[in-house]
């Protein structure tokens, strides 16, 4: 292969390597789920969660700024199987939205699925609202088995295709913007 070819194979690697996706978390500035539990209520599988939101100082600035940032709670119930891949029973995934109204001086926080949501007079208490999730319905009791083995799970995600075409390169190169939390697990008694 002629010296020219593998230089040209190299940069594309390069490249390629720089192009690769960034964690989807890091350092102080992720969502980190706290809490979260499923409980029987009336035959259904009901999720609380407690979340804690981390703003960095560029997301803080760009949402004084008017930007809405928002955030994906993604929750999944698998049956854990010993020579498959656990199967999925139930997913459930509601996004929410978070923006500043410079006239009002108020947050709003909006559950972009039902379309509910509330004005708050400062960030701390836009995000406290985000941060609390009590019984809300996940799986009927019929979809799982009594006798097998399941995990739960939740992680938030924080949807940096949503941010103004302009901010996204430099929401995927700096780590103030890397808002998601990992996967937060626990076994399900059923």
């Amino acid at each position: 292969m002629p010296a020219s070819a593998k230089r040209k194979i190299a940069i594309y690697l390069l490249i390629l390597g720089w192009l690769a996706p960034l964690p989807a978390s890091a350092g102080p500035y992720a969502a980190v789920v706290k809490y979260a539990d499923l409980d029987l209520q009336s035959e259904e599988y009901v999720l609380s969660a407690e979340i804690l939101y981390r703003l960095s100082p560029k997301a803080i600035d760009a949402l004084k700024n008017g930007v809405p940032l928002f955030w994906a709670l993604n929750i999944k119930i698998m049956r854990q199987r010993d020579f498959w891949p656990d199967e999925t029973i139930a997913e459930k995934s509601l996004r929410f939205r978070i923006q500043y109204q410079a006239l009002l001086n108020v947050y709003r926080v909006r559950n972009e699925d039902s379309g509910e949501g509330g004005n708050f007079s400062s960030l701390a208490s836009a995000l406290d609202a985000l941060s609390t999730i009590h019984s809300m319905p996940i799986a009927a009791r019929t979809m799982l088995t009594p006798g097998l083995r399941y995990t739960a799970g939740i992680r938030v995600v924080f949807d940096r295709e949503l941010l103004p075409l302009p901010l996204r390169p430099f929401a995927y190169l700096n780590s103030q913007w890397y808002l998601s939390s990992d996967w937060y697990l626990w076994h399900l008694n059923n």
